[in-house]
């Protein structure tokens, strides 16, 4: 009885029972093959690039079985929330084609039918069940404040026995009611702790999706389940969501394999269905000789967001990642050149158990591929919503010149293996500014970049020669015909065979005639295809710089 009293005195505004709860939450309508994954971020700043990285994982997981992935935000601790972290979040997850199927969206409603999908949304859920504990003498209220504390703790050091509140260290573990009564109507503040069965001198198996069997003493300690603010812990609110929306596999970082434990006893004492666990290893940075954690505030390429600004297409750190999930991922990408990488069925048991590398140069091999395979179409439209955020410059070119981008992107892009320039967004503004006008323009301010081995009275003589043979209609055989007559009546060996057989009778050969006239139109010593250059820009525009070098 005293049970009863205690419950309804801590918690007298909670007439809910679980089953009326569990009447809120059916079990899902799945296939038994299914899985429902979640990630469950804190808003305390920017998606860091291991969130991502669990996270992909997650969605994969459930995806790939025909199951369901969720957001679910995890704010009862609103000291540490940071502003506009949840639109971050989900803007994040959208970009780098992460989809969840329930969760919070960016108007504040939600989608999804096992929500609410913030935490600080379902603390009279946590209640309920905190209540139901107490009742059942599972659980039970803590007075103790920081000194209490902390002389347990300093006694337990002097004994050199280990820390922590458990067993007869546990001061309020066997509180009568009324000693409750009296500190409650006191106003003390107070905790409520579970009342642990395990001893550390018993041990659990347990079977990481990732790294296997392992072994861990039994959690004995009474850990805070509700904090004196009323809140709940993560320990005890992840149990209490992740049972209610039928979540069946967690990936998560490895350091919360020491909590495994306590979250094995939560599901227990509640009598909940444990889930499964992955945890995975940190994505590690190479600085200098040796491989380090990412840190939150030493490394801006630690979050997603930098990612983002620096331009990487989502879905191509995506792809990278895939290749640090399971290895053989780039055996059947080759495999399977053009298919979606979501084609690709992941395995928790082939996954790296240990930290994986973040290789930088492997980064921008795998989203070149990735850029490459799309028309100049797609790389328009990528381009052009990256630049309204990140790249006004290059955002009003676009604007101003739509068909004539497009044109510029899709140069190289129609052979069976098409041009790799680019690994980001932000690489593309200095490869392609020379085709519009008023950069051009400005570049050749400063000076024409010739070669060495030609002088610019014999370059003006070449462009200028060229341009009066040069017609707009001629085909690439024809044009590069005309390139070496040019080249054979100024000086130059036609080829580079006649050059090489004796090149102190040429001035150079027809190689350098090209490059003169490439740098006439581009202001550029290394560019895409000359021919195709000159048919985007048109036959105004080509005449019109040959003109002005001429003139220089």
């Amino acid at each position: 009885m005293s049970n009863e009293h205690m419950a309804e005195l801590l918690f007298p505004d909670v007439n809910q029972l679980p089953a009326d709860i569990y009447s809120l939450y059916p079990p899902r309508k799945l296939p038994s093959s299914a899985l429902v994954t979640r990630f469950a971020p804190s808003p305390t700043g920017s998606l860091n690039i291991g969130g991502l990285y669990a996270t992909l994982i997650s969605e994969r997981l459930a995806h790939q079985s025909n199951g369901v992935f969720f957001l679910r935000i995890e704010d009862t601790d609103k000291k540490r929330e940071i502003k506009d972290s949840i639109e971050n979040i989900i803007h994040s997850l959208l970009y780098f084609g992460v989809d969840f199927d329930e969760g919070p969206l960016f108007s504040g409603n939600e989608k999804g039918a096992y929500g609410p999908y913030k935490q600080s949304s379902r603390i009279q859920i946590y209640k309920v069940f905190i209540k139901h504990l107490v009742l059942e003498g599972l659980a039970y209220p803590c007075f103790c404040d920081t000194d209490d504390l902390q002389k347990i703790r300093i006694n337990q050091q002097k004994l050199k026995v280990t820390t922590g509140y458990y067993g007869k260290w546990a001061k309020h573990r066997d509180i009568t009611f009324q000693q409750a009564e009296e500190e409650f109507l006191n106003g003390k503040p107070f905790v409520i702790r579970l009342k642990s069965t395990g001893s550390s001198d018993r041990r659990i198996s347990y079977h990481d999706l990732v790294k296997g069997p392992l072994e861990f003493p039994e959690n004995n300690q009474d850990i805070v389940i509700m904090k004196t603010d009323g809140l709940p812990t993560y320990h005890f609110a992840h149990a209490i969501d992740d049972y209610l929306m039928g979540t069946t596999h967690v990936i998560r970082g490895d350091e919360w394999l020491s909590s495994v434990p306590i979250h094995i006893q939560l599901f227990e004492t509640l009598g909940f269905r444990i889930p499964e666990y992955g945890h995975i290893a940190p994505i590690m940075k190479q600085v200098g000789a040796s491989k380090r954690k990412f840190s939150k505030r030493k490394d801006l390429d630690g979050t997603a967001e930098y990612y983002k600004e620096q331009g990487y297409p989502g879905i191509a750190l995506s792809e990278y990642f895939m290749n640090l999930i399971n290895s053989d991922f780039e055996e059947w990408r080759m495999a399977n050149p053009h298919q979606s990488f979501r084609d690709f069925f992941i395995h928790t048991d082939k996954m790296n158990a240990s930290g994986a590398l973040l290789d930088m140069n492997k980064l921008n091999d795998v989203s070149k591929d990735v850029i490459s395979r799309l028309t100049g179409k797609q790389v328009f439209d990528h381009l052009y919503t990256w630049a309204k955020e990140f790249d006004s410059e290059l955002y009003f070119l676009m604007d101003k010149n739509k068909e004539y981008t497009i044109n510029i992107l899709n140069i190289g892009r129609t052979m069976k293996k098409p041009r790799k320039d680019y690994a980001k967004w932000s690489d593309v503004l200095p490869m392609i500014a020379f085709f519009y006008d008023e950069l051009f323009e400005k570049d050749v301010l400063s000076g024409y970049q010739l070669p060495t081995n030609v002088s610019f009275d014999v370059a003006k003589e070449i462009v200028l020669g060229f341009s009066k043979t040069y017609k707009f209609s001629n085909g690439k055989d024809d044009w590069f015909n005309e390139i070496k007559e040019l080249a054979g009546d100024l000086g130059f060996a036609k080829d580079m065979k006649q050059y090489k057989a004796n090149p102190d009778h040429y001035k150079g050969h027809v190689g350098d005639v090209a490059m003169v006239i490439r740098v006439a139109l581009t202001n550029r010593t290394t560019t895409p295809d000359l021919f195709d250059i000159m048919k985007v820009m048109g036959e105004k525009r080509v005449f019109e710089r040959m003109q002005k070098f001429i003139l220089s």
